[in-house]
């Protein structure tokens, strides 16, 4: 009888472990999702904004990262871009920027207003392909 009460008392205490395991499988936090860079890679190349400035996005050796050069009326600069869903993130000068596409008319530009294949960094910052 000892002997039995001894294996129900560890058959219990495995189903009593069994499910501190499944708990702790169900509170571990979910790893991150895993980013698409299918529209961003859809922008690499060349786009021109006004008065001769150009965003240009490369490929670089990692998927879903960007080699930026952007030309604007101070200067070029380079940088390292990452695709956020359905923006590139990149750092300009300690400050996190973006690039998102938009209209034309979303750039505040005038003389892009109308286009529909654009990107923009921030307002004035605009770049187009039409």
């Amino acid at each position: 009888m000892a002997r039995c009460i001894g294996w129900a008392a560890l058959a219990a205490v495995g189903v009593l472990l069994a499910g501190c395991k499944d708990r702790a499988q169900r509170e571990k936090p979910l790893p991150a999702p895993v980013a698409s860079h299918a529209v961003t890679d859809g922008w690499i190349g060349r786009w021109t904004g006004v008065e001769g400035l150009v965003l240009t996005i490369g490929r670089t050796n990692e998927p879903g990262h960007y080699a930026l050069t952007v030309s604007l009326l101070d200067g070029t600069d380079t940088y390292q871009g990452q695709a956020d869903g359905d923006a590139i993130r990149f750092v300009r000068n300690g400050v996190e920027e973006s690039i998102r596409h938009v209209s034309g008319d979303e750039t505040g530009l005038k003389w892009l207003a109308g286009k529909r294949d654009c990107l923009m960094i921030k307002s004035g910052e605009g770049f187009c392909r039409d």
